[in-house]
């Protein structure tokens, strides 16, 4: 399969927003994956790979972040990643 990059906006819907344990969801989403998936708020980018990235990201709940993916597996891992993000983390 060839590279390819994806991109795609989010909504942080969860009541808490990007804390601990939703960061935790993304890095074990994004580390199955190949391809490089990093986050953007703001103009603040970080590696959805990097637990203490998230966590400077400020995702405040109702803010929107930007996620990129890149590489052979990326539509697999955005397929994941959206899932965190419109199913609200599992928090409700």
């Amino acid at each position: 399969m060839a590279d390819e990059t994806i991109v795609k906006k989010f909504k942080v819907l969860n009541e808490y927003g990007i804390h601990a344990r939703p960061a935790a969801l993304l890095v074990k989403a994004a580390s199955k994956y190949d391809c490089d998936i990093l986050i953007e708020k703001d103009g603040n980018s970080v590696s959805c790979k990097s637990i203490m990235g998230l966590m400077t990201i400020e995702g405040y709940p109702g803010s929107t972040m930007l996620v990129t993916a890149s590489g052979s597996d990326a539509q697999d891992a955005m397929n994941e990643i959206e899932e965190l993000f419109v199913n609200k983390f599992y928090e409700d």
